[in-house]
């Protein structure tokens, strides 16, 4: 729930998500998703989180 609270790109797609008609419970679980693949990559390659990461294909 702070997720959606907070400024950012999960607040952005929760309220995109319900602007197109879903239903708002139904939104939250595509962002507790979308945080738990998150943390486990970040896990997973012994990163820290950095806001600024951008994807590069190799």
């Amino acid at each position: 729930m702070g997720a959606i609270r907070m400024k950012g790109e999960l607040q952005d797609y929760y309220q995109r998500k319900v602007k197109e008609g879903k239903n708002k419970m139904a939104v939250i679980n595509p962002v507790r998703n979308k945080l738990i693949h998150g943390v486990f990559a970040l896990v997973r390659t012994n990163q820290k989180y950095d806001k600024n990461y951008t994807y590069s294909v190799a």
